[in-house]
């Protein structure tokens, strides 16, 4: 029988307003969406690491199927489970047994780095959708950094954009509630460059009036390759810092 308590508490944060130092929805399409949040905290990439993989002490139990964030494991290894036990019911007029859930299963873990999980989290577990968490952790001034996005794609009976904000409403109370764990670093907006001057020479020219027919072509054969991401570009966030 479906869970509609935890359907209902998804939704319901469309309304809440959890804002880690950063957050989006960085695209959307037909069949898809990708939500991502930053936050950076006091503790050391290690302490981000011991915490993330124990969910138990900062997953919010609102967010479970079982109503209790204890009952809550992940296994940091490949093929590893981000298990939820669902325990027996007390009930002197019948036997009952205990039951689990697979909310996500690992298939990247470089304690302290990065840690990649494979799933479809509350009621997209009833959807044929590929989700991917990959959260990332590296070292920045003042703290360490935590980016966590969450992409999912595939045929949903759900309305992708409220679908989309719902979930990316829950992802930020997680990641929120792991922050709060470590100790949140507040981080300053980022300086926004001015726009190029233009200058008294160029204003007049009518390069920009060029139609597009009439631009210089490549040769034949000479056409721009297109880049095929490296391991490098996929996890971009584990880039060093200087």
């Amino acid at each position: 029988m479906p869970n509609f308590r935890l359907f209902n508490v998804l939704c319901a944060a469309l309304l809440l307003p959890t804002v880690p130092a950063a957050a989006e929805i960085s695209g959307t399409g037909p069949n898809g969406f990708v939500s991502r949040h930053e936050a950076v905290v006091e503790g050391s990439p290690r302490d981000v690491w011991l915490a993330l993989i124990t969910p138990s002490g900062w997953w919010a139990s609102e967010h479970t199927w079982s109503g209790e964030a204890a009952n809550l494991t992940l296994t940091p290894q490949a093929g590893g489970c981000f298990c939820e036990k669902i325990p027996e019911m007390e009930d002197a007029g019948r036997f009952t047994l205990e039951g689990s859930v697979e909310h996500m299963r690992v298939v990247h873990a470089y304690p302290e780095r990065a840690l990649r999980m494979q799933g479809a989290l509350g009621p997209l577990q009833s959807e044929p959708v590929t989700g991917i968490l990959t959260i990332t952790i590296s070292k920045v001034e003042g703290g360490t950094r935590i980016v966590w996005e969450y992409n999912v794609g595939g045929a949903m009976r759900y309305e992708v954009p409220v679908i989309a904000r719902a979930v990316d409403g829950v992802m930020g109370i997680q990641l929120t509630a792991l922050a709060d764990l470590l100790g949140p670093v507040e981080t300053a907006p980022q300086p926004q460059p001015a726009p190029a001057a233009v200058s008294d020479e160029t204003a007049g020219s009518d390069q920009d009036e060029v139609p597009p027919t009439d631009r210089e072509a490549p040769p034949e054969g000479d056409a721009p390759e297109r880049k095929t991401p490296s391991v490098s570009d996929v996890f971009s966030d584990l880039a060093d810092e200087d």
